[in-house]
C-alpha cells in the first residue's frame, strides 16, 4: 500500500472541500444566517417578560446551527489542516518506520519503531520522491531508509558501506573498503533473545561511526548473486565472498547482522533516487503488543 500517496490523495480532496467551504459555501450560510436572524431579532423586539439572556441563548443556538458545517464538510474540510500537518511533517521532516525483520540487529531490533529524517540527503517531492533540493549525501556508516530498487513499494534499511566509485568487498567475513580492511574489535558474544542463539560481535568503524556488528558462529553464509541484480557487470563472485565498485549515484548498503541479511552483496547497490532518508532514532519498541521504553534514543 502506497501511503504516501494515500496521504496525497486525502490532503488534495480535503484541501479542495476547504476552498469550496472557505470561498463559496461558508459565504452561503453566513448569508442564510443573517436573513434569519434579522427576522429572529424583529420577532423578539416585541416580545415581553422574557428576560434578555433567555433571547440571547436562543440566538446563539440559532446561529450555531444555521453556520454549521454540514456532514460532508465535517468529515472533510475540517480535516484538512490535521491532514496538511501530518502530510509536510512525514513528507519534508521525519517519517515513522517500525523494524520488520532482524538484519539490522544489534543495532535495531525487531519491533524498534525509529524516525527518518527526510531531508539530511535532500529535498524530495512526496510521491513521485524526485529531488529538488540538494543538500547532504549518504556518508559511510550511516543508516539509511530506501525504496528497494527490484520493488519500490518495500522500504528497506541499511547500513551505508561504499559511495560511488568505491571497491567493496566481503572476502572471507572480512570487509575491505578500497583495499584496506575495515576496522572491527572483538566485544563479548551477543545474545539473541528472541532466537536464544549466541553470535560473535564486533565494534566496526565505517569513517567516522562506530557500530556493532553480528557475526554468525561457524562457516557463515556463502554469498552467491541473487536472480535479479541491479549491476551484474560490477561485481564478481567467488567461493569466499564477492568483489564490487560501486557505480556512479548508486550505495553500496549491509546488514550489521552480516549473516541474516539480504542486501547489496546479494541484489545490487541503490540509487540515489531511491533514497528515502537517514534513520536516526528508536521512540519505542513493540514487544508484541507490549510497549517498551528501555531502547529510547538514538543510534549510530
Amino acid at each position: 500500500m502506497n501511503f504516501a500517496l494515500i496521504l496525497f490523495i486525502l490532503l488534495v480532496v480535503s484541501g479542495l472541500m476547504w476552498l469550496l467551504d472557505v470561498l463559496v459555501l461558508g459565504k452561503q450560510r453566513e448569508r442564510q444566517a443573517l436573513a434569519k436572524l434579522t427576522e429572529f431579532d424583529a420577532r423578539n423586539a416585541t416580545r415581553v417578560g422574557v428576560p434578555v439572556d433567555v433571547t440571547a441563548r436562543e440566538r446563539a443556538a440559532l446561529r450555531e446551527d444555521l453556520t454549521r458545517r454540514p456532514w460532508y464538510m465535517e468529515y472533510t474540510a475540517s480535516f484538512f489542516p490535521v491532514i496538511l500537518l501530518v502530510f509536510v511533517l512525514r513528507s519534508f521532516l521525519f517519517e515513522p518506520f517500525r523494524i520488520p525483520s532482524g538484519s539490522m540487529i544489534p543495532t535495531l531490533e525487531i519491533g524498534d519503531l525509529i524516525l527518518v529524517n527526510k531531508y539530511t540527503y535532500g529535498i524530495r517531492l512526496p510521491v513521485i520522491n524526485k529531488k529538488v533540493v540538494e543538500l547532504n549525501s549518504p556518508s559511510r556508516g550511516d543508516v539509511m531508509v530506501f525504496r528497494f530498487p527490484h520493488n519500490p513499494q518495500q522500504d528497506y534499511i541499511k547500513r551505508v558501506i561504499g559511495l560511488p566509485g568505491d571497491r567493496v568487498a566481503y572476502v572471507g567475513r572480512q570487509l575491505m573498503l578500497n583495499g584496506q580492511p575495515v576496522p572491527a574489535q572483538p566485544l563479548p558474544r551477543y545474545l539473541d533473545s528472541e532466537r536464544m542463539q549466541h553470535y560473535a560481535q564486533f565494534s566496526e568503524k565505517l569513517g567516522d561511526v562506530e557500530h556493532r556488528i553480528i557475526l554468525s558462529e561457524g562457516m557463515g553464509v556463502p554469498i552467491m548473486r541473487d536472480f535479479v541484480h541491479t549491476h551484474p557487470d560490477a561485481c564478481q563472485y567467488g567461493a569466499e565472498g564477492v568483489t564490487c565498485t560501486v557505480p556512479p549515484g548508486h550505495y553500496f548498503v549491509m546488514g550489521d547482522n552480516r549473516d541474516n541479511s539480504q542486501d547489496s552483496r546479494y541484489w545490487g547497490f541503490v540509487p540515489d533516487e531511491n533514497i528515502v532518508g537517514r534513520a536516526f532514532f528508536v521512540w519505542l519498541t513493540l514487544k508484541g503488543w507490549v510497549p517498551s521504553f528501555e531502547r529510547v534514543g538514538r543510534f549510530h
